[in-house]
């Protein structure tokens, strides 16, 4: 059984990378078409509501506690060759939030480094200590003030190593985010990779949003650039990457602006300020990336807003599946 005591309440299931034999190779928290079809089935197929069914049932306050949805991340191409036709199949229509800037070919370089790991490297641990010994600093100090925030971290997300949660912590905070990219970069000519390369075969092409929208599946935004910590981002900065991405996807799927009205936050980032954009661009329906209540966020309880919904990450189901 899916539902117990800690997630008996509405909510969204998140996914973003799956692997095949073929084009998408097996990667650190991906899952194949089989785990998908298995992790639907230990959800419960009468508890996954449509995209649009949920949403109406959200508004008018109309949800039981063990209905859920789908959603998906970051407009990845796996998901169109690998998830859709399982949706399709099992008459399930979902939520794909998609950053616009990969359809300007200008695609936030976290996806590329993550094909570079993934390709390039025996496994984590091999990239992790070629990405170390490239920084070439001493790290002990800066792990040691922020103990507290690792532990809290692995709380919230049980799915990632410790490795895991260092590395996004020097990733996101020991270094800025230039500083990040040109030691990546640096990486990758060393290799010869030539990421422009992996554009088309890692992220959606805008024939690929058409085709979601017109299968009845609901596209919505999760910013332009898919910043890493957009709640460090000012209020016009944090407004115009949900401004283009909205003036993108409408564009591209020939909507208007307000028949969009669902997103998901990038990596769980969010303040005040992206709430009240949201709000003023007329999104109705918002989602995080865990289940439990924030307090740093001003959270008093459990799908605080309508734009502060839970969501599940798979890789919690499929930990507690096997």
């Amino acid at each position: 059984m899916y539902f117990n005591k800690n997630n008996n309440f509405f909510h969204g299931i998140m996914f973003h990378h799956f692997h095949d034999d073929g084009l998408h190779k097996k990667s650190q928290g991906s899952i194949n078409k089989d785990d998908f079809y298995k992790m639907l089935n230990f959800i419960g197929r009468n508890n996954i509501l449509d995209a649009d069914i949920f949403f109406e049932k959200l508004k008018n306050k109309k949800l039981k506690e063990t209905e859920v949805c789908i959603t998906f991340d970051d407009a990845l191409k796996c998901q169109i060759d690998i998830a859709l036709p399982v949706l399709e199949e099992l008459k399930i229509k979902s939520f794909f939030f998609v950053y616009t800037s990969v359809f300007e070919e200008k695609p936030d370089n976290l996806e590329i480094f993550r094909y570079f790991r993934v390709n390039y490297f025996n496994d984590i641990k091999e990239f992790y200590n070629s990405f170390y010994k490239v920084l070439d600093k001493d790290l002990k100090n800066f792990f040691d003030e922020n103990i507290d925030k690792i532990m809290s971290s692995k709380k919230k997300f049980p799915f990632y190593s410790i490795e895991d949660i260092k590395f996004r912590l020097v990733r996101d905070n020991f270094l800025n985010k230039s500083e990040y990219e040109e030691i990546m970069f640096l990486m990758i000519k060393e290799k010869n990779l030539n990421y422009q390369e992996t554009y088309k075969k890692l992220f959606f092409q805008k024939d690929d949003l058409k085709k979601l929208d017109n299968l009845g599946h609901l596209v919505g935004l999760h910013s332009h650039n898919h910043p890493t910590l957009l709640e460090k981002l000012n209020y016009d900065e944090q407004k115009n990457e949900y401004e283009k991405c909205l003036s993108s996807i409408s564009n591209i799927l020939d909507k208007t602006k307000n028949e969009i009205k669902y997103m998901s936050h990038p990596c769980g980032s969010y303040n005040n300020d992206t709430l009240e954009i949201l709000k003023k661009l007329g999104i109705e329906l918002g989602f995080k990336q865990i289940m439990t209540i924030e307090p740093e966020k001003g959270m008093k309880k459990l799908n605080n807003s309508l734009l502060e919904i839970a969501r599940q990450d798979h890789a919690k189901i499929y930990k507690s599946m096997n």
